[in-house]
């Protein structure tokens, strides 16, 4: 059951993409976790009980694999640099669709009218920078890579939300946004 609302309708994040955030984290005993930026899904309301249909809503896709990554700082702002390159690259022509990859554990600074390559800054994990040279363990999901294996994050998340039986409201873990005054479209 919620205790709050729960969707998936923002840019950078919301309360069901944080869901599946904490979630992967816990299972997969990561510091840090990636969910693709979809917004999909039945809202639910404050009270009500979260089903497999509506977590089935959230996150059916054909290639639902959850994987457990070693990855460094650098190829973690590398990805972030990215998934933000896809999707507020100044030329139409090379957005991609899509919105910016959820992150979980760790918070950033984006300026999405910064060049590529400069619009991640201050990645921090539990206060601390994000050290490029170190290796953190990244969980994640809908790997586009062929082959891939992994749980079906339905699996995991079905596990999760078991074990804890009662969601409070997760606040989504938003970027600090530069240089977007104004902007509604970047909410």
């Amino acid at each position: 059951m919620s205790e709050g609302l729960l969707y998936r309708r923002g840019n950078f994040n919301g309360t069901f993409d944080q869901v599946i955030l904490d979630a992967m984290m816990k299972e997969k005993n990561a510091e840090i976790a990636f969910s693709p930026g979809f917004r999909w899904g039945t809202t639910l309301l404050p009270g009500d009980a979260i089903t497999y249909e509506d977590l089935m809503a959230q996150t059916a896709i054909t290639y639902p694999f959850s994987t457990l990554t070693e990855m460094t700082g650098q190829t973690i702002k590398t990805i972030l640099e990215d998934v933000c390159d896809n999707f507020v690259n100044p030329d139409p022509y090379y957005r991609q669709g899509g919105d910016m990859v959820r992150v979980g554990g760790m918070t950033y600074r984006c300026e999405p009218g910064a060049k590529m390559g400069a619009r991640i800054q201050d990645m921090r994990l539990g206060g601390k920078l994000i050290d490029a040279a170190k290796t953190y363990k990244v969980a994640g999901w809908a790997p586009v890579a062929e082959g891939a294996t992994g749980e079906p994050i339905w699996d995991l998340v079905s596990r999760h939300l078991r074990a804890t039986k009662i969601i409070r409201t997760p606040k989504p873990n938003q970027p600090t946004l530069v240089g977007t005054t104004g902007n509604h479209g970047l909410m």
